[in-house]
């Protein structure tokens, strides 16, 4: 959530209003914020001021009673103040509640290095990774070749649950187990302390990093519970240090976490309709880092290498781009996408997010660190990207590793995963 003291200032107001609409954000949201904001304050003015009304008479009541006078007249009055008070404290907190609800819907500032732009035709490509492999034959999409092999079955996956889920077979099951196993090898020995969470959470870790309200439609809801199976591992593991101050001595925090992945795709009807790129149910190993606000930018920028790590190490090629104005998330000052070349598609597809969402989350859940004993609470910056997409990195590996004759190749890293064979 965006620090609603900094929108007093005239020249952070101004700026967030073009924000606003670099974003392609409601710019009147900011303004019931605004009105919002201003009853705030004349309402806590006028609660205050009655409060310290009603302790003033209390005292006179109690100066009186000690000398033994009648003080009749100023209980009855002390008792019509206090019920203003209530009065008061209740406009109060209804305003506080309202005004939560329309600030929590406003996006963040993006960072000053954020192209302006509509749509991710004005992404800015930073890096380009890797040569595209030409094949001396048609190269198959992924759900051709794993179906031809008997590594995915959607058709049964659709009796059992419905569309949008799979089977992985033999040679693909075990793929996906290595690559997870793999990634997570790979980030602990670069000093991310592993972490499994649980795989729901509940609405107030949502609110924490920003998916409610404003995304309640894209997740699933277990009925009778306040539980929602998690969409990534950024909710559950973000949310571990809320409402905690931690030692910015031991800052950053570096966390990988593993976890299944469940989205409902709302709004995605008719898009990747076959394979595995557009699933209800996949596989994530995320990385998450809580910083100290003055290297939160060097340290997403460490983030992003280590998930390019994981792409490189497989020798999948891919690129870098910094999401524009008009297609960065909600909550997200700046935003890398890695995106893998997918030779079946002929196609870069995305394969990692890598986010710095500033102190915008650690308000909205309430994560601060101190320097020293006697240091000023601050709230902490939070990072966290996809190092990487279990299911999307199998498509990739399927694609780009596929032989003429319809085998696969095991990538020389992934070998000993393998028994050191050489194909799937």
């Amino acid at each position: 959530m965006i620090d609603l003291k900094k929108i007093s200032d005239e020249a952070f107001l101004s700026s967030y209003k073009e924000n606003l609409k670099n974003r392609k954000a409601d710019v009147h949201a900011l303004d019931e914020v605004l009105t919002l904001e201003a009853q705030r304050k004349e309402l806590t003015s006028e609660f205050e001021t009655q409060r310290a009304e009603q302790n003033r008479v209390s005292q006179e009541v109690g100066r009186l009673k000690s000398k033994g006078e009648d003080a009749s007249a100023i209980i009855a009055e002390m008792q019509i103040l206090s019920q203003q008070v209530k009065e008061a404290g209740k406009k109060l907190e209804v305003v506080k509640e309202q005004l939560l609800k329309k600030a929590s819907g406003l996006p963040n500032m993006s960072h000053a290095s954020v192209p302006v732009g509509q749509s991710e035709e004005d992404n800015k490509i930073e890096k380009v990774w890797g040569e595209i492999k030409n094949f001396s034959f048609k190269a198959k999409e992924h759900w051709e070749l794993g179906e031809a092999l008997g590594f995915i079955d959607f058709e049964r996956a659709g009796k059992v649950t419905g569309s949008r889920f799979a089977f992985l077979r033999g040679g693909a099951a075990r793929l996906e187990r290595a690559l997870i196993q793999f990634m997570m090898d790979t980030h602990a020995k670069d000093g991310y302390e592993e972490i499994i969470p649980p795989f729901m959470a509940n609405s107030k870790s949502f609110f924490g990093t920003g998916q409610f309200p404003k995304f309640i439609e894209d997740v699933f809801h277990v009925d009778g519970t306040d539980y929602y199976l998690a969409p990534t591992a950024e909710v559950p593991v973000t949310n571990f240090y809320a409402n905690e101050t931690l030692d910015g001595a031991k800052l950053p925090q570096s966390f990988t976490a593993y976890s299944p992945c469940f989205r409902s795709e709302a709004g995605s009807y008719g898009k990747d309709t076959k394979g595995l790129i557009r699933q209800h149910q996949f596989n994530k190993v995320e990385l998450l880092k809580w910083t100290h606000p003055e290297a939160s930018y060097e340290e997403h920028e460490g983030l992003t290498r280590q998930a390019e790590k994981i792409l490189e190490l497989l020798e999948l090629p891919y690129r870098r781009s910094t999401l524009c104005s008009g297609d960065i998330s909600f909550g997200a000052a700046k935003c890398y996408d890695l995106e893998v070349w997918l030779p079946g598609q002929e196609a870069y597809r995305e394969i990692s997010s890598c986010s710095n969402f500033e102190d915008f989350q650690a308000r909205r859940a309430n994560i601060r660190f101190k320097d020293g004993a006697k240091g000023k609470p601050q709230y902490v910056h939070t990072l966290n990207g996809s190092g990487l997409a279990v299911g999307r990195t199998l498509v990739a590996i399927l694609e780009n590793y596929q032989t003429e004759d319809g085998k696969i190749k095991i990538p020389t890293v992934l070998k000993p995963y393998f028994f050191n064979a050489d194909y799937l």
